[in-house]
């Protein structure tokens, strides 16, 4: 089903500003908060600046804004560029957590809200790879 531009989750976020926001609260609620340290913050580089402006990129067109990360870096390829990654089930689910919360914290409206958990989810349970 193709969206109307103006209906993407993208523009119903807040567009850049917004994306940016998320992707923010997200690495540092990640970064801080004991209950996501292990696995999920100790499979990252001590510095977040990477994984923050490449998630940032990669939402943008996940989401139906510019599709940043791919004018950067090409096609995702999401599992072969987490290949060398462990995840596996409790890294899976510290991300949906983290992500919910994040989201949540920033104050996505209901019904994107869940919109976006069932699509994080479906990504989240791909990228297992342990």
């Amino acid at each position: 089903m193709m969206l109307e531009p103006e209906s993407t989750p993208y523009v119903r976020l807040g567009g850049e500003e917004a994306v940016r926001n998320l992707v923010n609260r997200f690495y540092d609620l990640m970064d801080s908060e004991a209950q996501w340290q292990t696995p999920l913050r100790d499979i990252h580089a001590k510095d977040l600046s990477e994984s923050r402006e490449k998630l940032f990129l990669f939402l943008s067109g996940w989401l139906g804004g510019p599709d940043l990360y791919v004018q950067r870096f090409g096609h995702p390829r999401l599992r072969a560029r987490h290949a060398s990654v462990p995840v596996d089930d409790q890294a899976r689910d510290q991300w949906m957590a983290c992500m919910l919360q994040a989201m949540h914290e920033v104050g996505i409206e209901p019904e994107l809200y869940g919109h976006l958990q069932g699509a994080f989810q479906r990504t989240a349970d791909f990228m297992r790879n342990r």
